[in-house]
C-alpha cells in the first residue's frame, strides 16, 4: 500500500499539525466547519522529508498524487489549470508545524502565461487586473524558485512609477502592466539564461520544490536555532485556488488579529487594503488602512467578518491571525493561526481567557511560554528624563518596550557591531527575513515602511524587541548609511531612542529604568506557585541582585559565588597579597583583612533574604585567575608587594596553568591552603551569628564545598568547616544550625554519590561545569563549534543552554537516587544556569530534586516552568518527590 502524501483541506483536521503544518491543519479545520475557504490541499511534511532523502527531488508517487488532487480542485472550482477560457490559478504557500513568519516563501496567481493572462482579462473583463496578477507572479517566482533579488524588479516598478508621476502600483495602466511584464521577463532571461516558464504544471512543481528547498535556507536555519524548533520537521506545502483582492475597488485583501496583538485587549486589530493582494499589506508599499474603516466601506462583510472571527477565536480558544481576502464583495478566510504577541498581551489574554469561562487555570498556566516572560523584565524609559525629550518623529508602535542603542542599517553590520558589546538599533526601509540575525542581536528596530503586521512588527513582538514600524518621517539611505527627518540627519553609530510603545523616535541615548511586575502577571503566577512542586533560588553575590531576585519571587540563593566579591576594585590588592605571600604567617595576615569585608558581605545578604536559604559556595576559581597579565599592571603590583617584576613574573608562570577547568581550584585550594576555608567559614558564621541578633531572624547558612570528586576531599575539607565553625561558636557563647553540602559538578562524584552523601547535608548540581566534564567541551570555547553541530544536527540542542537528558542527566538522576538510598530526605537542587531552562527544570521536576537556582532576571521563567512541569506530568510530581 503507498504511502498518503497529499490531503484534500476537508481531509485534515487541526489535529494534524505535524503532517500538515500549523497552516494546512487550520485550513483544513476551517473548510470542515463551513467557513468560506478556497477549495485546495496539502502536501504533507512527509512528501518534504521523502524529497531530502530522495536528494532533493519529488518523487514520481507524490507527483501522480498532486494531479489527482487537482483535478478535485479543478472540479470544485469549475476551472482548469492552463485552460485558454476559464484557467484555475493557485497560490503556493509553505506551512511548517510552527509558525516560522517571514522564514518561508509564497508564490500567488501561479498557473499565468502569456495565453492565460489574456483569459483571464477577458473572462473578468479587467486586462489591467489580469496584467497585475501576471506582473506579480513573474516577480514572486522569480524571486522564491529562481533566486533573482526581489530589488532587480521593484526597480523597475519604481522607474515606471517616477516615469508617470505616479504615486501608487494601483495608477499604473494595462499598457504599463504590459510593458512591465515584458521587462520582468527580459530580467529572467538575463539573469537565469532561461524564459519564464508557461506551462503551468512545470511552474507547480518548480514552486513546490522551492518551497521544499526553502526549509534549509540559511534564514530558515537561524530562525530554527533561535526558537530550538527542530531540523528534521521539514514544511507542508499548501496549494489553494486563488481568490483576488486586486479586482477592483470592490475587492481587496487584510490581516486582522481576534485581539490586540500588542496589549492583548479584546478589540478586532488589524489592517486592509482595497485593490490588492495579500501581500502589499505586509510589504509596506502602500499604507493600509484600520480595519475598523472597513465597516465603513463594506458595512455586510464587516459584520460577516466579525462573525467570522469570533467563532475562530472560540474554537480554538486562543486570540487568532486571520488573513482574508474580498473578490468582488464576497468574503474570503485564507489562514487563521494562534497569533504572535507581547507577553504582556499573552498574559492579559489568558487571564481574560480564564474569566471568560474559555481556558481554565491550568490551561492558562500552560498557554504562556516561559521563555517570553524574559520580555516583561526589559526596561522602560525613565519618566523624568522623558519630559526633557523631543521626538523627531513618529511611526506605528509595533511592539513595546524601549530601546537606546547605535544606528546600523545592515543586519550585517548589527551583528558586527552587538559583537563587540554595542547595543545596536537596527534601521531599514523594511526588513525581510534575511534581517533575522540582525533583528536577534539589536536593542530596537525602525523601519520606514510597513504596517502593524509588517515582517519587522511581527518578528519583533515573537522576539520581544521593542519596534517603531511605517515610519514614513523617516528617510532611509541604505547605501549612505544616514537616515534623515526633515534637516535633521542620523548617521551610522549615531544614538537614537525608541519607545515602541508610543511610536516615537528620539535623537540621543535616553535613560531607562527596570520594569515593576504585577496585575495579569502576578495573577498568573500566582496560580502557578499554587501548582509547582520545584523551590526556586537564585544565583545572587550582592544585596542588590538578591533584592531584585526577591521581587521576581525567589525562595532563596542557591548560589552565592564568593569569588565574585573578591574582584571588587579595594579587595582585589589584599587577595593578590594573600596569592603571592611565601609564608603562612604573612597569608593569613591578608586574609585577615578580607575577613570583615567577606563577613559585611554576608552579612548583607543574609538580612536582604530575611531568613530564606543562602547557599554559599567556598572559593572556586584557580588563583591565577586573580592576578594581573598586562604588563604594567604586573610592574605596578610588583611595587606594591615590594617585589622585582621578574620574581613576581616567576610566581605568576608557576600559577599559570593548561588547563584551569581541571586544575587547582574548587575543594583542591581548600585542600592546599585550609586556612582560606577557615577564613571563609568564620566570615559566614560570625555573619549569620550577627544577623540572628540584630534582625531577630533565624539563619541556617548552607555552606557549599566545590569541586568534589572523591568522598575524601569532602571529609577533609568539611573538617575545617566543622572545626572552624564550631570553635567560634564557642568562643562567641551563641549557636546557629548550618549544612555542610557540595556541588556535584565532577562526573566522578555523581558515580559515587551514595559514598559522598554519607558525610553530605545537601547536594547542589552544578550542571554548568558537569556538562563540559562530561562532553570534554570547553564552555569558554564550544560557541566556536557548537552552532555548526545544531545546523548539522549532531546536536539538537546547545547542552550548555538546555540540560543533555541522555548524558548529564543520566548522571544527575543517577546522583539523585544514590544519595537518597542514603539519605531519603537529603536537600538537593540544581544552581547552574538550566536552572531557568523550561525544558530543563522539567527535567529537575522528574527526577525529584526539590528546587532549582537561576540568575534573577530566569526566576519568574524558572517558577512558571516548574508549573507547567507538573500540569505536563499529568498534574503529578516526578515519583521520587512523592
Amino acid at each position: 500500500m503507498s504511502n498518503k502524501f497529499v490531503y484534500l483541506f476537508e481531509e485534515g483536521n487541526a489535529s494534524m499539525k505535524a503532517l500538515l503544518g500549523g497552516k494546512g491543519a487550520n485550513l483544513a479545520e476551517m473548510t470542515n466547519i463551513g467557513l468560506p475557504v478556497p477549495p485546495g490541499f496539502t502536501i504533507s511534511t512527509d512528501a518534504c522529508r521523502a524529497y531530502y532523502e530522495n536528494n532533493k527531488s519529488i518523487t514520481p508517487e507524490i507527483i501522480d498524487q498532486i494531479t489527482k488532487d487537482f483535478k478535485s480542485i479543478e472540479e470544485k472550482t469549475n476551472k482548469k489549470f492552463g485552460d485558454k477560457v476559464n484557467p484555475l490559478l493557485v497560490s503556493v504557500r509553505s506551512g511548517a508545524m510552527f509558525s516560522m513568519p517571514g522564514m518561508m516563501d509564497t508564490i500567488l496567481n501561479l498557473g499565468l502565461n502569456d495565453e492565460t493572462v489574456i483569459a483571464i482579462g477577458e473572462k473578468t473583463d479587467n486586462m489591467r487586473f489580469a496584467y497585475d496578477s501576471y506582473r506579480r507572479f513573474i516577480q514572486m517566482f522569480s524571486d522564491v524558485v529562481l533566486e533573482i533579488p526581489k530589488f532587480r524588479f521593484e526597480n523597475v516598478l519604481d522607474k515606471y512609477k517616477e516615469k508617470f508621476g505616479y504615486e501608487n502600483d494601483t495608477q499604473l495602466t494595462v499598457d504599463d502592466l504590459k510593458d512591465i511584464v515584458k521587462d520582468f521577463k527580459a530580467i529572467v532571461k538575463k539573469e537565469s539564461g532561461r524564459d519564464f516558464p508557461q506551462v503551468p504544471n512545470e511552474q507547480l512543481m518548480e514552486a513546490v520544490n522551492a518551497v521544499f528547498r526553502s526549509w534549509n535556507n540559511a534564514r530558515a536555519i537561524a530562525y530554527r536555532n533561535l526558537y530550538d524548533i527542530p531540523h528534521n520537521l521539514g514544511t507542508a506545502v499548501n496549494v489553494q485556488s486563488m481568490v483576488f483582492g486586486n479586482m477592483g475597488d470592490d475587492s481587496g485583501t487584510g490581516v486582522a488579529f481576534t485581539r490586540n496583538p500588542a496589549t492583548g485587549e479584546k478589540k478586532l486589530y488589524g489592517e486592509f487594503l482595497m485593490n490588492a493582494q495579500g501581500e502589499d499589506v505586509v510589504a509596506g508599499i502602500r499604507t493600509p488602512k484600520s480595519i475598523e474603516e472597513l465597516q465603513d466601506i463594506m458595512p455586510e462583510v464587516f459584520e460577516q467578518f466579525s462573525v467570522i472571527t469570533n467563532n475562530l477565536e472560540n474554537h480554538y480558544k486562543d486570540m487568532q491571525d486571520i488573513e482574508f481576502t474580498i473578490e468582488q464583495g464576497k468574503l474570503y478566510i485564507l489562514q487563521t493561526r494562534n497569533g504572535k504577541r507581547t507577553i504582556n498581551a499573552s498574559l492579559r489574554v489568558a487571564v481574560e481567557m480564564v474569566e471568560e469561562g474559555l481556558l481554565t487555570q491550568d490551561e492558562a498556566i500552560l498557554r504562556i511560554d516561559p521563555k517570553q516572560l524574559d520580555q516583561l523584565l526589559h526596561p522602560t524609559f525613565d519618566g523624568e528624563t522623558m519630559k526633557m525629550a523631543v521626538p523627531i518623529a513618529t511611526g506605528l508602535p509595533a511592539s513595546p518596550g524601549a530601546a537606546t542603542g547605535k544606528v546600523y542599517f545592515t543586519a550585517e553590520d548589527a551583528v558586527k557591531a552587538a559583537s563587540t558589546g554595542e547595543k545596536v538599533v537596527l534601521v531599514r526601509k523594511e526588513t525581510s527575513p534575511e534581517d533575522i540575525e540582525g533583528m536577534n542581536v539589536a536593542q530596537g528596530i525602525l523601519t520606514s515602511r510597513g504596517g502593524m503586521t509588517s515582517h519587522a512588527a511581527v518578528v519583533a513582538r515573537g522576539m520581544g524587541k521593542c519596534c517603531v514600524a511605517g515610519c514614513e518621517m523617516v528617510k532611509v539611505d541604505e547605501d549612505s548609511k544616514i537616515f534623515a527627518v526633515g534637516d535633521i540627519k542620523i548617521n551610522e553609530g549615531d544614538f537614537i531612542s525608541l519607545d515602541g510603545s508610543t511610536g516615537k523616535v528620539y535623537p540621543g541615548s535616553i535613560k531607562t529604568v527596570e520594569p515593576t511586575l504585577s496585575g495579569d502577571f502576578a495573577k498568573l503566577m500566582s496560580w502557578a506557585d499554587d501548582r509547582r512542586i520545584l523551590g526556586v533560588r537564585t544565583n545572587a553575590d550582592t544585596p542588590r541582585d538578591a533584592e531584585t531576585s526577591l521581587s521576581f519571587g525567589a525562595e532563596g540563593i542557591g548560589l552565592c559565588r564568593t569569588e565574585h566579591m573578591f574582584f571588587d576594585e579595594e579587595r582585589i590588592p589584599v587577595v593578590r597579597e594573600m596569592i603571592l605571600s611565601e609564608t603562612l604567617t604573612k597569608r593569613n595576615k591578608a586574609l585577615n583583612k578580607l575577613l570583615p569585608m567577606q563577613k559585611k558581605d554576608f552579612k548583607g545578604l543574609f538580612k536582604v533574604m530575611k531568613g530564606f536559604p543562602v547557599t554559599i559556595r567556598l572559593l572556586d576559581p584557580p588563583l591565577h585567575e586573580f592576578l594581573p597579565t598586562d604588563e604594567k599592571d604586573i610592574i605596578a603590583l610588583a611595587e606594591e608587594m615590594e617585589m622585582n617584576v621578574s620574581e613576581l613574573k616567576e610566581v605568576i608562570n608557576s600559577l599559570h596553568e593548561f588547563n584551569p577547568m581541571l586544575g587547582h581550584r574548587g575543594c583542591r585550594l581548600a585542600v592546599t591552603y585550609p586556612e582560606i576555608a577557615q577564613m571563609q567559614t568564620r566570615a559566614i558564621i560570625e555573619a549569620a551569628l550577627e544577623v540572628e541578633d540584630e534582625e531577630k531572624t533565624t539563619i541556617i547558612p548552607e555552606i557549599m564545598i566545590p569541586l568534589v570528586g572523591i568522598k575524601s576531599e569532602l571529609d577533609y575539607v568539611k573538617e575545617i568547616v566543622v572545626q572552624t565553625a564550631e570553635k567560634i561558636m564557642e568562643e562567641k557563647g551563641k549557636r546557629t544550625d548550618y549544612l555542610v553540602g557540595t556541588m556535584i559538578e565532577v562526573p566522578r562524584a555523581a558515580l559515587t554519590a551514595d559514598e559522598i552523601a554519607s558525610n553530605a547535608d545537601f547536594f547542589s548540581f552544578g550542571t554548568n561545569d558537569l556538562t563540559q566534564m562530561t562532553f570534554g567541551f570547553s564552555r569558554d570555547d564550544a560557541g566556536k563549534f557548537i552552532s555548526e553541530y545544531r545546523e548539522k544536527e549532531v546536536l539538537t540542542d546547545d547542552p550548555f543552554q538546555s540540560i543533555d537528558v541522555d548524558g548529564v542527566g543520566k548522571l544527575v538522576e543517577m546522583a539523585v537516587k544514590l544519595g537518597k538510598s542514603v539519605k531519603p530526605n537529603m536537600k538537593m537542587g540544581v544552581c547552574g544556569e538550566h536552572g531557568g531552562d523550561p525544558k530543563s527544570v522539567e527535567f529537575f521536576n522528574k527526577v525529584g530534586l526539590q528546587y532549582v537556582s537561576c540568575s534573577p532576571y530566569r526566576v519568574p521563567i524558572a517558577r512558571l516552568s516548574a508549573a507547567q512541569a507538573v500540569l505536563k506530568n499529568n498534574g503529578t510530581p516526578g515519583s521520587d518527590q512523592r
